[in-house]
């Protein structure tokens, strides 16, 4: 899970803010997806939105279109099946005998291309860059949570049956990992490897390392003329799972 950056000049009508709301729902998640491991999903994150939204909408105007929220990737797995389910923008990745599944909901890149490439015409850490950030979200927030529109894990349980889903036989899955973009980045904007590369490292070394190699890439590009992005760093997360076999039926 990954909070969505809010710019304080736009608001989010929550007196709570963005990590109360990830870590709530978190927890919901968290417990809804292992006490529960023969319901769908879909219905997991619907049911742990629902329950954090219940939570503050006495206090918070949880119409409004700044109202806290994250991406979710999620992988669960079972005796037969990797099941995965994806809002936003963090990645997960499938590697096994069958290749490598790279999963991600990039949909939000089909809205208000025009600001975001305003956002690259200027250095991070100044004002022109700053505001045209804003300007980006402030477009894309209208088209946050709608049909036809982009999905977050936010305040509307819909957002979860709008969500990119699937499952693979767990023996086709001999690793697998989940990143935020803060993480993905070394592979997906950075160019400094490519996925399989990214696996590697987290086996061999760990997230700790891959997040090492991203803050120094970034140290290298400040102000964001090679690599245009939104901030000088961001952040995050690493989670790297290697599957032994599964035990033969019966076992």
């Amino acid at each position: 899970m990954d909070g969505l950056t809010s710019p304080p000049e736009l608001g989010s009508g929550c007196v709570h803010g963005t990590p109360w709301f990830v870590g709530q729902l978190g927890t919901h998640l968290l417990r809804e997806a292992t006490c529960r491991p023969e319901a769908q999903l879909v219905d997991c994150v619907a049911e742990a939105i629902a329950q954090v939204a219940d939570r503050h909408r006495g206090t918070c105007d949880l119409s409004h279109l700044g109202t806290p929220s994250c991406s979710v990737a999620l992988v669960r797995e079972g005796e037969q099946t990797i099941d995965h389910l994806s809002i936003f923008d963090s990645v997960i990745l499938l590697d096994g005998p069958q290749g490598l599944k790279t999963l991600s909901d990039l949909r939000v890149d089909g809205y208000a291309q025009q600001e975001h490439k305003e956002t690259t015409r200027h250095r991070i850490g100044t004002a022109e860059h700053q505001q045209a950030v804003s300007r980006l979200v402030a477009a894309q927030r209208p088209h946050r949570n709608v049909p036809d529109g982009y999905w977050v894990a936010a305040a509307n349980p819909t957002a979860a049956y709008n969500a990119m889903t699937g499952s693979v036989p767990r023996a086709e899955v001999s690793r697998m990992a989940v990143l935020s973009d803060g993480a993905s980045c070394l592979a997906e904007d950075y160019g400094l490897t490519d996925w399989a590369g990214l696996l590697d490292i987290l086996e061999a070394e760990g997230p700790s390392e891959l997040i090492s190699r991203v803050r120094r890439a970034e140290s290298t590009d400040p102000s964001g003329e090679r690599w245009p992005r939104y901030k000088a760093c961001d952040d995050s997360t690493a989670v790297f799972c290697r599957l032994d076999s599964p035990a033969p039926a019966g076992h």
